[in-house]
């Protein structure tokens, strides 16, 4: 087994699993990433990186075979022909849930897992958000503050590159080393200025987003800048945008102290009870179905947050008979997820000699207003609002003759605005995950069965949204305004987090404030699993700060032969 021994031993190779990877290698540690789905490589692998639409057979739309094997990864806004790769088969990858509450898991099984696909926004949290449980008396406390983490997002900020522009609003705090930000067009300054002119408390502004504008030093070497492409989601060939498989992982890989391991499903933690330690991890082989151990003086989890609550309440004996390090009996509960699909457009008139050129990859948003200072509402916490400015396509269905018919044919339609509010969700004890007792995938572990919606905080929260977004966009100064309310199933807003929740107490709690057991000192979990409360920002960011800081913290305790 002396082969199969490492120093430190990474579950997962997505946003956390590649920054835990590249700090342990930094540091001189041999490390190994367990990844459970296919290898895919910095540009070698991306191939559909430079197809064009028509290049795909019926634009890559299948029909049967989306419904059969992409029920669920076809409802994401990014998923298509030239995604599809990175997204899961819905019918090789089941899940379970009750028939009154769907819910939709979005999930992307290869090297980077969901950091190719992801949407990019990248937000701190502020005090507003760390004290929001204490404030109001939902969830637990958070055991730590923006000062705690402010070093940490510096750290990832620098690396990964963040543009977007710095604002002094208390409640979103502004970045070190932002990068400009993309530029707002013609008609989102026109309704910038309006909203503005209007509101003392609502700015409207470019979303800060993990692409880079520009190459400045800390990031990794062979990244450029955004060419505006709009191909995204198909993998990027010029590490526009940070993802693991272009940065962290070729950053670990660099050091000679990495292994990564494909196509290796986890299927439970190895505990020894006479040292209290989690000493390694049991794999399948996803092609060969053969089994073997790997063995460590530290676990991390980044698997995401379903899937490493699913591997703790997996890893069961008699000292954890409820899952790992669930000595509390919080863990797989207060699941959450951002509430979404409050929306409306509208038509801003004139400005018809204006256009935007290349496709642009951001947006613009208006921060939290609501229940700053005191509460104000008849709904905890707050949502932001997202949305663009664009011109419409050519309209082929014009009636006309003549030169002028022609003329029209080829100029763009009005400027249209588009905003959209993403709300969050209150931590819920029976929001939660467990292990389906009747059910097992191919490779004979259990299915996992979620059960969790949102309620009446929630409800009231959507039903402001739609009533401030028709208000903006009327002091906007848009016309033809169309409010629209879809559906609200937990999962949509591919966010969930909180099941193996941080806290001072490990009577309520899974984790530490350095996302370390509280039951086990060598096992950390650092994905979205340790989330205390949802904010309504995208957390990936916050995801990322907090596993460089629990890496920090490990490196320390093994240097002091703690763990």
């Amino acid at each position: 087994m002396e082969k199969e021994r490492y120093d430190i031993i990474v579950v997962g190779s997505g946003v956390t699993g590649g920054w835990a990877a590249k700090e342990f290698t930094e540091s001189g540690l041999r490390t190994l990433v367990l990844e459970r789905g296919r290898e895919v490589r910095h540009i070698k692998d991306y191939s559909t990186t430079n197809k064009s639409p028509w290049e795909y057979r019926y634009k890559g739309y299948d029909p049967h075979k989306i419904k059969e094997q992409y029920h669920v990864q076809s409802l994401k806004y990014n998923f298509n022909a030239s995604s599809q790769q990175y997204f899961v088969n819905d019918s090789e990858h089941p899940y379970t849930y009750p028939n009154d509450k769907p819910f939709r898991w979005f999930r992307g099984y290869q090297t980077g897992g969901r950091s190719i696909i992801w949407g990019r926004g990248c937000f701190r949290l502020g005090d507003l958000e760390f004290e929001a449980n204490l404030n109001d008396g939902h969830g637990i406390d958070w055991p730590i503050r923006y000062k705690d983490i402010e070093p940490w997002y510096d750290h990832v900020e620098k690396f990964i590159g963040i543009c977007g522009t710095k604002e002094n609003i208390a409640h979103y705090p502004d970045g070190k080393t932002v990068l400009p930000a993309f530029d707002m067009n013609t008609a989102e300054k026109v309704i910038k200025q309006r909203l503005e002119s209007y509101y003392s408390d609502r700015k409207l502004i470019p979303v800060r987003m993990a692409h880079l504008t520009k190459v400045e030093p800390g990031q990794f070497k062979g990244r450029s800048a955004c060419q505006s492409r709009n191909m995204c989601h198909a993998g990027c060939p010029f590490g526009a945008y940070f993802s693991s498989n272009s940065s962290t992982l070729p950053a670990a890989e660099k050091t000679g102290n990495l292994t990564l391991r494909s196509n290796s499903i986890v299927e439970s933690i190895i505990y020894d009870s006479k040292l209290n330690r989690a000493i390694g991890v049991r794999i399948i082989d996803a092609g060969t179905f053969e089994k073997s151990e790997y063995f460590a003086r530290v676990i991390f989890l980044c698997a995401s947050t379903l899937a490493s609550t699913g591997i703790l309440l997996n890893s069961k004996s008699e000292y954890f008979p409820n899952g790992l390090g669930n000595s509390s009996g919080v863990l797989g509960h207060y699941l959450m997820d951002h509430h979404k699909n409050i929306a409306g457009t509208g038509t801003l008139r004139g400005h018809l000699d204006k256009i935007d050129h290349g496709h642009r990859p951001s947006g613009v948003t208006i921060p939290r207003f609501r229940n700053l200072g005191k509460q104000e509402t008849d709904f905890l916490r707050g949502y932001g609002i997202y949305g663009r400015a664009f011109r419409e396509g050519i309209n082929p269905k014009q009636v006309g003759v003549g030169v002028e018919f022609k003329d029209r044919l080829t100029r763009p339609g009005p400027w249209r605005v588009a905003l959209a509010a993403y709300g969050e969700c209150l931590p819920y004890f029976d929001n939660k995950v467990v292990l389906d007792k009747k059910r097992r995938d191919k490779w004979g572990l259990p299915l996992l069965k979620i059960s969790a919606g949102f309620r009446e905080n929630e409800l009231k929260m959507r039903r402001d949204m739609r009533k401030q977004i028709e208000e903006i966009m009327r002091i906007m100064g848009l016309k033809d305004i169309k409010i629209t309310t879809g559906s609200h199933i937990a999962g949509d807003a591919t966010h969930e987090m909180g099941t193996a929740r941080m806290g001072n107490d490990p009577k309520f709690s899974v984790v530490n404030k350095f996302n370390q057991s509280h039951d086990i000192p060598n096992l950390f979990i650092t994905d979205g699993s340790c989330m205390a409360s949802s904010s309504y920002l995208s957390p990936s960011f916050t995801y990322m700060a907090l596993t460089a800081r629990a890496c920090d913290h490990a490196i320390g305790l093994m240097q002091k032969g703690s763990i």
